[in-house]
C-alpha cells in the first residue's frame, strides 16, 4: 500500500512542542509534512520555526488551512479554542493533555486558592461539552495525547487483561517530579490547576483506560468512573505563621533550599485522588511538584490473576554509576534528575518508554487511513471530569463527589 502524506501543523512553540516534532519524526506509517508553527508569542514562534526550517504562520487560521492535522501545544487554556478552530474546518485536532479545563473568570485578582470550585467543575463540562460538539459535526476527530495510554508498558498490561479476562481490583499510581517545566504553570488562570490536574492526569487516564479495556474484554461495555475523593496540599507555599497554631518546637513554612520549584502563585503542589468505579473497584492517583531524582511515573495494577507493575520512569533498562558529575555534562540521563554523580537510571530511549512516538505513530495512521486509536475524545472528557470532581471533594476535605461521565 503507497504510503499517504500529511500535512501538520504545529500550535504553540514550548515544552510540548518541542517533542511533538521529535515524535513526528518517527512516524513510518505515513509520510508527515510539517508545514509551519504558530504561536501567540511571535519571537518564539520563528526561533522554533528556524531552528527546525520550517514556516512560522502570523495566524492560526492561516495554518490551519493548509493542513490535515494541527498539534495543539499550546497551555491548556487554549485547548478549546484551537481544537474547535480546526475542526470548524474539518480538520483533526492532536490536543495536548488535559483535554481542556477551568481558568478562571477573566477577572485580574481571580486566585484559584479561593474561588468556588464547583465553579471550575461547571464550566470545565460546559467546555467538554462544547468541544465534543464541535467533534461531532467535523469530518476530522479530537485525538487525545494521553501518552500513558501508549507507553509499551500500558499496552503490555492491555494485552494481558484481554487475553486472560482479568478482574482488575486496584489500581495505584503516580506521577511526581520537582516542579513543571512552563512558567505559566503556577498560575491557575493559564494552567486549570495544579499537580491534580498537570500531572494526575497521566495515571489517572491510564486507569481510566485499563478499566474500559477491562469492561469491553469481560462484558462487552467499558467500566467507567462513578464517584471521587480527593485532597490536595500547597506544601511549598507553606505560611511562615499560623500553619500550626499552638504548637510549639517546630519551624514553620516551607524551608526552600533550591532543588524543588517554588514560586507557584494559586496551585497545588501535591494530590491524592481516590476513584470508585462503575463495579466498585477502586484507584488511587498520586500527584506531586515535590519529588527529587528525576521524574517519577508508574501504574501499579492489582488483578485476580495477576499484579503488574508498569515503571514508566525511572525504569531498570540500564543502570550507570557516575563518579563525577561534570563526566556526563554533554549526555542526558532522564527527565529533571537533579544530579547525574552516582548511579542513574539513563533511559536508552525514554521517549519510546513514554509512548511518544506509539502515539504519534497511531494518531497518523488514524488520520491517514481511518484506523482505529486507543483513547479517543470520551475517555479524555472522564479524565477532566473526574479532576474536576475531585477539586470539588478536595474543597469539601475529602467527601465523596459523583462523577459525569461522556
Amino acid at each position: 500500500m503507497k504510503k499517504k502524506t500529511i500535512r501538520t501543523g504545529i500550535v504553540g512553540a514550548g515544552f510540548a512542542a518541542t517533542f511533538h516534532f521529535e515524535s513526528l519524526k518517527k512516524v513510518h506509517g505515513t509520510n508527515v509534512e510539517i508545514e509551519g508553527v504558530f504561536a501567540i508569542d511571535a519571537e518564539q514562534a520563528a526561533s522554533y520555526a528556524k531552528e527546525r526550517g520550517i514556516k512560522a504562520y502570523d495566524g492560526l487560521e492561516k495554518l490551519i488551512d493548509k493542513v490535515d492535522v494541527i498539534h495543539v501545544c499550546t497551555p491548556p487554556v487554549a485547548h478549546e479554542p484551537v481544537a474547535i478552530a480546526a475542526l470548524a474546518r474539518d480538520k483533526f485536532a492532536i490536543v495536548e493533555k488535559p483535554l481542556t479545563g477551568y481558568f478562571g473568570d477573566g477577572s485580574p485578582d481571580f486566585n484559584g486558592d479561593s474561588f468556588p470550585k464547583q465553579d471550575a467543575l461547571d464550566q470545565a463540562l460546559a467546555s467538554i461539552e462544547r468541544m465534543l460538539e464541535a467533534e461531532t459535526k467535523s469530518r476530522g476527530k479530537i485525538l487525545y495525547a494521553e501518552n500513558w495510554v501508549y507507553a509499551p508498558s500500558v499496552q503490555k498490561e492491555r494485552e494481558i487483561i484481554e487475553k486472560t479476562g482479568a478482574q482488575i481490583l486496584w489500581i495505584h499510581g503516580e506521577e511526581a517530579h520537582s516542579g513543571s517545566h512552563a512558567s505559566t504553570y503556577g498560575f491557575w488562570k493559564f494552567s486549570g490547576g495544579g499537580a491534580m490536574i498537570g500531572k494526575g492526569c497521566h495515571p489517572l487516564t491510564a486507569a481510566l483506560y485499563l478499566k474500559r479495556v477491562e469492561g469491553n474484554t469481560r462484558n462487552g461495555r467499558p467500566i467507567r468512573p462513578k464517584a471521587v475523593s480527593a485532597r490536595t496540599a500547597a506544601l511549598t507555599r507553606l505560611p511562615a505563621e499560623g500553619g500550626l497554631g499552638p504548637v510549639q518546637g517546630f519551624a514553620l513554612g516551607f524551608e526552600d533550599k533550591g532543588h524543588i520549584r517554588a514560586d507557584y502563585h494559586d496551585i497545588e503542589d501535591f494530590s491524592i485522588m481516590h476513584v470508585t468505579f462503575e463495579d466498585s473497584t477502586i484507584a488511587d492517583i498520586f500527584a506531586s511538584d515535590i519529588i527529587l531524582g528525576g521524574i517519577h511515573n508508574w501504574l501499579q495494577i492489582a488483578a485476580n490473576n495477576h499484579r503488574t507493575i508498569c515503571n514508566i520512569n525511572p525504569n531498570t533498562a540500564m543502570q550507570t554509576y557516575n563518579p563525577v558529575d561534570a563526566y556526563f555534562k554533554d549526555i542526558y540521563v532522564v527527565e529533571k534528575t537533579g544530579t547525574k554523580q552516582g548511579w542513574s537510571n539513563p533511559s536508552p530511549d525514554e521517549d519510546w518508554f513514554t509512548g511518544y512516538p506509539q502515539e504519534m505513530e497511531a494518531f497518523y495512521r488514524t488520520i491517514a487511513y481511518g484506523e482505529p486509536v486507543e483513547i479517543n475524545s470520551s475517555l479524555a472528557a472522564d479524565a477532566v471530569s473526574t479532576i474536576y470532581s475531585a477539586y470539588v471533594s478536595a474543597e469539601k476535605l475529602g467527601a465523596e463527589v459523583p462523577i459525569k461521565m461522556f
